[in-house]
Parts: structure tokens; C-alpha cells; sequence
């Protein structure tokens, strides 16, 4: 994933920026950048973030980033901005992406006789791919056409010109931006909380394929929205921090939702529920209420020195991370039956080394139970970390068990009311080590979010998609 921030503001806006573009490392662990505009100059810092906070490496940058306008990104992918000067003038761009047909589009660009120059171990960099894109069309609207008509997958990005900010949402919406308003002052964010320390509030959220101009005389609309949308149900299970809001619907709310319509149905006993920090948290607090029974912090999270966002890419090292994360509360747990709540199962690994680590510290039995549905196919759309190919989700590996290797009917695994689905569940249970499993149904998890079906991406838990 990556976050995206940006401000037009009366005033030099290096402060803002820093303090706004930081609200969202939560989405990602590995490079960050900063841009500004200053009298057709443009300023720009670049950082590897992975084993350093973001705050550290850009505090002493800020006192050299001029101007009044500015953009910044924090990501899992190559380093960004990118800055062009092309017939369009001179600009920063900064993406939020999954490109698909990359490979496709770079040989389109070099058949025109475009280069590239942002080269990342031999691989084209998505974000000077999208500079590219946009400087095909006669003016900025025209080159933003372009772009979404082009890439397969998904993109939003900020431009950032001489005038302000150009905020262009994914063509059907899987990532958000939304926008905020301080006296004469505009931000533009993928996580709204980012501004509200700074004095903003939300004012728009930018639709699906939407693209705003955002200048010191306010914002206006240069490409019309798409006549669909796909908004990541992801975001309100997992990524979104919890007083963020997108589509004005509030992520905490739709975690205590989903907690709270299983509390109200679930026929287990327990003496409390834990949530599984951070994403578990929400959950769990709405379970207590649907089933009447307390919250208690069995398990926690270290966080001086542990952010949400810090995990590497390799696999071994994920979980020593992830167990060094979390500190059980002996003394809450032992001799306790307790129900522990958790966003989504991936491939498993570390819920069945959280398992272990509870059982050993006297837990006397675990239901865990799972905001969401079973995971069932890898994100084409976003670049989800942890389900980057169906072969890595813990569901395939146990559907393939089942099936004898061959997998023929995956849409039975899909539904909660089949055999297949409860052997498949039970499978996982038995792996994870667990008393009982249990997952929220797609039906719940659109009822929660309160957003139709068809406006909600909802791919890895039924492989429906819309768009490529």
C-alpha cells in the first residue's frame, strides 16, 4: 500500500506536509518523499523509511522545502515523487498503485520515444510510468484520461504544479482521497485523520475516477467520475486507521459492527474477549457488547519501538517480528476461557505462533474469531503485502489438501452455508491449534460498511471483480 498527502495553504507549508505525510505510515515500510513548489522551483527529498521513522529521516529536510504548496507519499513500492518538465510545465507526481500490464505499457512508452530514467534494479519505476502517461495528453484532464484508460489494476496519484494540486482518484475508487478545508487552506489525503490535528476538516471526498484541481481559490472538478465504483473493503478491515473515514463511513464503527453482529449471534462461553492488536481492537470491543461479556487486554502490543507498519518482506523475519510485537498479560490469561478477535487469516503463520504463545501462558481455551470472511484470492487491485498471490493464503493451501491437489469447485469454499466451507474452516482450525473458528460472513461485512454490494470491492473473499 501507500499513503498520499498534500496542502495548498497561504502560508509555507513545509510544517503541514512533514506532520500530515507522517498520519500515514501506517501504510507503508519502506521509502518516503516530499515535494514543493516554490516559484516554478521544485524541491524534493527522498528517504529509505524501512529500518528508520519517517519523522527522523525528513525533520532536518522541511527548513530547505520552499513554497506554499506541496505533496507527499509514504509506500511499499519504488522512490517517489517523480519530477518532470514537460510541454504540461513542470511537475511531481506521487501514486498509490498496482499496475498490471506494466511490462505493456513501458514498451507503448518507448515506442513513442519516451525513457525512462527511475530504473529500480533494472524494473521501470510505476510512478515515472504514470509521469509519463499523463505528459501523452495536450493538457493535464486529457493526460489523467489517459492514465486511467490505460493501466489495468489500479491507480490514484496527486500532481503537483506551479498552481496547486491536481488530486485524481482511481478510475472505479479502490483507493481513496478525500479533502479538507482550513479558512483559505486545502489538504488532500488518502486517510482523513491526517489533517484534523493541523485544523482541517473534511470537506469532499473525491469519487470513484474523479479528478480536482486545488489551487488558493478553492477546488474544482477537471475530469468527471466514473459511473462505477470498487472502494476496498480492506481498508475498513485492515489498513484504515480507526478514526478514519472513507466514503463517511467511519472505520472504528464498521470494526465494532462486525464485532458486535457476531457477539449477538455466537453460541460459545467465555469469561472475556481479547482483541488481537491493532485491527482486532475494534472488534473485539463490539463483540463484548453483542455478547455481554467483558473486554480485557489479554494480549499487547509494544509500541516505542514496534510500529503498526514495520514488517519485513521476508518470511522468517515476519514472524519473529510479529511475535516480538505482542506481549501476553500472563496473569489476565491463565486459567481463562477467552474469545480473541482478529482482522483477516493469511497464510497463518502467525496466528498459530500467537496460539502457542497464549496456550503457554495458561490460557485454558481459544476461540478466535474473524472480522471478515475467509480469504480466498491473492489482491489483484492493491499491493496487499500479505496476499500478493492465492498460493500464499492459508484457505488455498488447505482447499488444495482437500480437493486432492486439484482444485474444482473454489465457489463452494466461497459460500458459508456449504460442507465445503465447514471442512475448509475446520481445516484451519485444527492447523492454527484453536477450540473453535469462526468468520464473518460477506454478507455481515457489507452490512456493516452499509455501502451496496456492487460500490464494494470485495475480490479476495469472493473473486468478483469489476474492471480490470
Amino acid at each position: 500500500m501507500s499513503g498520499l498527502f498534500g496542502v495548498v495553504t497561504n502560508k509555507p507549508c513545509a510544517t503541514d506536509l512533514f506532520y500530515g505525510t507522517d498520519y500515514h505510515s501506517h501504510l507503508g515500510t519502506r521509502r518516503a518523499g516530499l515535494s514543493t513548489f516554490d516559484n516554478g522551483v521544485v524541491h524534493r527529498n527522498i528517504h529509505n523509511i524501512e529500518n528508520t521513522q519517517f519523522k527522523t529521516k525528513f525533520a532536518n529536510d522541511i527548513n530547505e522545502m520552499l513554497g506554499d504548496k506541496g505533496i507527499g507519499v509514504i509506500s511499499d513500492t519504488d522512490a517517489q515523487p517523480i519530477v518532470c518538465n514537460s510541454h504540461l510545465g513542470r511537475f511531481a507526481v506521487v501514486t498509490v498503485s498496482k499496475i498490471n500490464n506494466i511490462d505493456e505499457l513501458e514498451k507503448m512508452c518507448l515506442e513513442q520515444n519516451q525513457q525512462f530514467t527511475e530504473l529500480s534494479m533494472g524494473r521501470t519505476n510505476p510512478t515515472e510510468l504514470i509521469a509519463l502517461l499523463i505528459t501523452q495528453g495536450k493538457t493535464f484532464a486529457d493526460g489523467i484520461t489517459n492514465v486511467y484508460n490505460h493501466v489495468r489494476g489500479s491507480v490514484s496519484f496527486l500532481i503537483l504544479t506551479n498552481d496547486g494540486i491536481i488530486a485524481c482518484r482511481d478510475r472505479y475508487g479502490r483507493t481513496p482521497l478525500t479533502i479538507g478545508k482550513r479558512d483559505g487552506d486545502y489538504a488532500v489525503a488518502s486517510e482523513s485523520h491526517s489533517y484534523v490535528n493541523l485544523g482541517f476538516e473534511t470537506e469532499y471526498f473525491v469519487k470513484a475516477g474523479e479528478a480536482v484541481e486545488i489551487t488558493h481559490e478553492g477546488w474544482k472538478q477537471i475530469v468527471a467520475p466514473s459511473d462505477r465504483m470498487q472502494v476496498c473493503s480492506f481498508l475498513w478491515i485492515y489498513y484504515g486507521y480507526p478514526c478514519v473515514e472513507y466514503e463517511n463511513v467511519n472505520v472504528e464503527e464498521v470494526r465494532f459492527r462486525l464485532g458486535e453482529m457476531m457477539g449477538k449471534t455466537d453460541d460459545i462461553e467465555a469469561d472475556y474477549v481479547s482483541g488481537i492488536p491493532d485491527s482486532g481492537v475494534g472488534m473485539a470491543l463490539g463483540y463484548a457488547a453483542g455478547k455481554g461479556i467483558p473486554y480485557k487486554r489479554g494480549i499487547l502490543k509494544y509500541t516505542p519501538t514496534w510500529a503498526r507498519s514495520f514488517m519485513p518482506t521476508n518470511q522468517e523475519a515476519r514472524q519473529l517480528v510479529a511475535r516480538m510485537k505482542l506481549i501476553p498479560s500472563h496473569k489476565v490469561l491463565e486459567g481463562k476461557d477467552v474469545v480473541f478477535c482478529d482482522d483477516s487469516i493469511v497464510r497463518g503463520t502467525q496466528l498459530r505462533d500467537q496460539v502457542k504463545m497464549l496456550y503457554a501462558n495458561g490460557v485454558k481455551h481459544i476461540h478466535v474469531r474473524i472480522s471478515c470472511p475467509p480469504l480466498v484470492h491473492g489482491c489483484q487491485y492493491l499491493n496487499f503485502s500479505a496476499s500478493k498471490t492465492d498460493k500464499e493464503l492459508i484457505t488455498r493451501r488447505v482447499i488444495e489438501e482437500l480437493e486432492g491437489g486439484h482444485i474444482r469447485n473454489l465457489q463452494a469454499y466461497q459460500d458459508e452455508t456449504t460442507k465445503e466451507y465447514a471442512a475448509m474452516v475446520e481445516t484451519i482450525r485444527k492447523t492454527i491449534g484453536v477450540d473453535t473458528l469462526k468468520f464473518n460472513s460477506l454478507g455481515t461485512l457489507c452490512d456493516a460498511i452499509g455501502l451496496p454490494k456492487c460500490d464494494v470491492c470485495t475480490h479476495c473473499f469472493d473473486g468478483s471483480s469489476y474492471g480490470e
